[in-house]
């Protein structure tokens, strides 16, 4: 993104699949609304990939613009891994291809980790946040399972399953994630796992504004909500004993009005 001298405090960890459109309109967006010195590295499984020659394009006026191939295994879990393994950044940074909502909370999830936070998680569901995009039948599920786990479980944070994350680099392998690669059940995991190793916990708000431009969801009922379902009951049975859930920082971005 745009150079500088400055040592890298943000690491954008993209997992793509053919996102070639939607790369085209996000690279652009993300360059000018981060404030931080950053980097963004394009996690891709396939060699073939359509997001490969859009990247390589842009690359010329993007320096600290990264193509990484994922060879640990297909699926969003291993491109987390591998965008990790090559991240420069103190902070690393989740986001999908395809959500240009959720960017304009980077500045503030940023802001959180400076004030001491491990993990900022985005949420849909609370403090003003919404979901604006995707199915009928996707949103009802995450909508229920999120306000469910919440309820039931004393989760800290209100929407763990979105996989809108940053986190501290160095501490990542404190977690071990090992989920199977369906959809963003990782992302689930994650949150989690990182209840239960204790680390400081942020929540900002964001509208979720997903595939407008280009390419088809990944969204596959079975197999989602059978991973899911599975994190929902191991999480359900671990997180009651803490009681964490009013030990969550907070930050509201510019363009959320709470209700």
């Amino acid at each position: 993104m745009k150079q500088t001298k400055n040592k890298i405090k943000l690491s954008v960890i993209v997992p793509v699949l053919n996102e070639g459109t939607n790369l085209r309109m996000l690279l652009p967006i993300l360059n000018g609304v981060i404030h931080v010195a950053h980097e963004v590295l394009i996690v891709h499984d396939i060699p073939n990939d359509d997001s490969i020659p859009v990247v390589k394009t842009m690359q010329r006026d993007y320096p600290r613009l990264r193509l990484v191939h994922n060879r640990l295994g297909r699926g969003v879990i291993n491109a987390i891994k591998s965008g990790a393994n090559n991240a420069m950044g103190d902070y690393a940074l989740i986001i999908a291809a395809d959500d240009f909502g959720s960017i304009f909370a980077i500045n503030d999830m940023v802001s959180l980790m400076d004030d001491g936070c491990d993990l900022v998680n985005g949420t849909r569901y609370a403090y003003g946040g919404k979901n604006i995009t995707g199915s009928l039948t996707s949103k009802l599920l995450s909508i229920i399972a999120n306000k469910l786990f919440y309820t039931l479980s004393g989760s800290a944070l209100t929407d763990p399953t979105l996989g809108v994350k940053i986190f501290k680099h160095s501490k990542f392998n404190e977690i071990n994630l090992e989920s199977k690669p369906v959809g963003w059940a990782v992302s689930f995991e994650f949150a989690i796992k990182a209840q239960l190793a204790g680390w400081k916990l942020g929540e900002v708000p964001l509208i979720s504004l997903n595939r407008i431009y280009g390419g088809k969801s990944s969204f596959k009922l079975g197999s989602w909500l059978a991973e899911y379902t599975k994190w929902f009951l191991w999480g359900l049975t671990r997180l009651p004993h803490l009681k964490m859930k009013k030990k969550v920082s907070l930050r509201i971005p510019f363009n959320i009005k709470q209700k």
